[in-house]
């Protein structure tokens, strides 16, 4: 549970954060980001390293999927395996901010060619014994977060090379999702889109629209300099490009749904409604069994393969 956002005195985790932006913002060590677009699934994929000891994490990468043939490829995260080995970068983390539903995640692949200590929120055992009652998983499937290398709590401190970092977490989109706070860039995962598109839903199992209101006032009141990574960017009218990038300030002043000035019944409200017209993810039912897994597929079965199951009038 995150502290009340109204009182500044309440959050000693967010106010460590904002203090290590502070510490951080304009200086010629920040923190280094470069970021990979996939198309297919509107995802960014964030490569962030500290440029002293080019030590580097990679945020939510990108396994290639093809829901109609069930193949899986690599080509998106070997344009970053191609981009960590021409920069010389040492990799020592793969972050995944939650559990996505819109694209099966790369990390365990890239953790093979790269290692590095694959991490997400503590949260995760919420989402894997929601999801593993769904996909009737059965006793074998371990629901203790075993998965994954390392369980970031809130507040949780952290180094990328010589630089601090920090673990928030920012439930509402789904109950485990993470903030992940370097030097003065915070990678946000799915909480907050781009200032012209507004915030994610709030209707999956375990999700919570008044807790995705408190969790994105919560990353707004960070300094406004804060450089925000997305997670997705679908596009907006209007805007020719796709983007993943912008700032606490930026947010602030012109976010849709979330600017200075909205109250928190009425986000409610609306993310309320708005969630109720909008159709599941192309690729949710493959995506949430492979990610609740670490990005691991599914076992095979007697036959050697592995199948992913669509349970039926469920979701």
């Amino acid at each position: 549970m995150i502290a009340d956002p109204v009182s500044p005195s309440a959050d000693p985790a967010r106010d460590a954060a904002a203090r290590q932006v502070a510490a951080w913002s304009g200086r010629p060590d920040a923190p280094v980001v470069r970021s990979f677009f996939d198309r297919a699934t509107f995802t960014a994929t964030h490569v962030v390293y500290d440029p002293a000891t080019r030590q580097a994490a990679v945020v939510d990468s990108v396994l290639d999927y093809d829901p109609a043939s069930g193949r899986t490829g690599h080509l998106s995260a070997l344009a970053v395996l191609d981009y960590l080995r021409a920069e010389g970068l040492q990799v020592a983390w793969h972050l995944e901010t939650h559990v996505h539903a819109d694209h099966l995640s790369a990390a365990p692949w890239l953790q093979q060619q790269t290692g590095g200590v694959l991490a997400i929120g503590a949260e995760i055992v919420r989402v894997q014994q929601v999801f593993g009652k769904i996909f009737n998983e059965g006793t074998e499937f371990a629901r203790d977060g075993s998965q994954f290398d390392r369980l970031f709590t809130d507040g949780e401190p952290f180094r990328l090379g010589a630089i601090d970092a920090i673990a928030l977490h920012v439930p509402g989109h789904t109950p485990a999702d993470m903030a992940f706070v370097i030097g003065d860039a915070a990678f946000i995962g799915d909480t907050l889109f781009m200032p012209d598109y507004g915030t994610a839903r709030a209707d999956f199992p375990g999700g919570d629209a008044r807790m995705l209101y408190r969790s994105t006032r919560r990353l707004l009141s960070l300094p406004d300099a804060t450089r925000l990574f997305l997670c997705h960017d679908y596009g907006a009218p209007g805007r020719p490009d796709f983007a993943w990038e912008t700032t606490v300030g930026a947010e602030r002043a012109g976010n849709i749904h979330v600017h200075d000035g909205v109250a928190e019944d009425s986000f409610v409200t609306m993310r309320t409604t708005r969630d109720a017209a909008l159709d599941l993810p192309r690729l949710i039912m493959p995506s949430v069994q492979v990610n609740m897994r670490g990005g691991h597929l599914p076992p095979p079965e007697s036959n050697g393969t592995r199948y992913i199951k669509i349970p039926l009038d469920t979701l």
